[in-house]
């Protein structure tokens, strides 16, 4: 995500960027150790850092439903959402999933990375060459390395939430970018376009040569639709 910052340099953000627990240096949490136990977390943070002053959120991946969950728990607070990448449903048999593919394929790039690099790299590049790899290697790699497995292990044990947000940000009238990748088969595209059309404020994108790591396989799509919309949240009164 740090790639991505200066997308909301013109609105003069304050940034905070939260190390989930076991994701980073953050230590892991207690048993269980679920997905409602990190929903409660990141609400409990947002608390402790923010108090009651007004944010927008933005998340990837699982943290495009954890973005959710917390807007939907402060729905006063939330100026807005973007969601890049962003699961809609945690449980994986409930996806609408394009087939697996690579676009562009390297070989020589591949056989001079390590075989740890190269299992990582390739599991979900669309598109390999060695801009694409140089990103990988600075943004997602070091995450990836840093993990606690266990509390890997625990979240994916309680994978879910007692209920999905999206109900309770319907009537939500901010507004909400959601970004998608037309080869991302991890978490897909057309689950994301449902949700669009479930808030009144989406924006909805889908680009194609990109897989899960949208920032790494579109930056400049994706900068410049987080730019887009961080003017647009910038032009919401705080107060209604």
């Amino acid at each position: 995500m740090l790639e991505l910052d200066d997308a909301f340099d013109g609105a003069d953000w304050e940034r905070v960027y939260l190390d989930l627990p076991g994701f980073g240096r953050t230590p892991r949490l207690g048993a269980p150790g679920g997905l409602p136990e990190l929903a409660d977390w990141l609400d409990r943070m947002t608390g402790e850092l923010l108090g009651s002053t007004p944010f927008a959120v933005v998340g990837s991946s699982l943290g495009g439903l954890l973005a959710r969950e917390l807007a939907a728990r402060r729905p006063d607070q939330c100026l807005g959402i973007a969601l890049l990448a962003p699961v809609v449903d945690p449980v994986q048999h409930n996806r609408t999933l394009p087939p697996s593919v690579v676009l562009v394929e390297d070989p020589a790039l591949i056989a001079g990375l390590s075989e740890e690099d190269a299992a990582a790299y390739t599991e979900l590049a669309v598109v390999q060459s060695p801009e694409n790899w140089e990103r990988f290697r600075r943004s997602v790699l070091p995450g990836l390395r840093v993990a606690d497995v266990r509390a890997m292990a625990r979240l994916a044990k309680d994978y879910a939430l007692p209920g999905l947000p999206d109900d309770r940000l319907a009537s939500l009238e901010r507004p909400v970018l959601i970004v998608t990748g037309r080869q991302d088969a991890v978490v897909g595209y057309q689950d994301q376009w449902a949700l669009a059309q479930r808030l009144p404020r989406a924006t909805y994108a889908v680009l194609d040569r990109a897989g899960h790591n949208l920032e790494i396989d579109a930056p400049d799509a994706v900068h410049d639709l987080l730019r887009h919309w961080s003017v647009q949240v910038a032009e919401r009164p705080v107060a209604r």
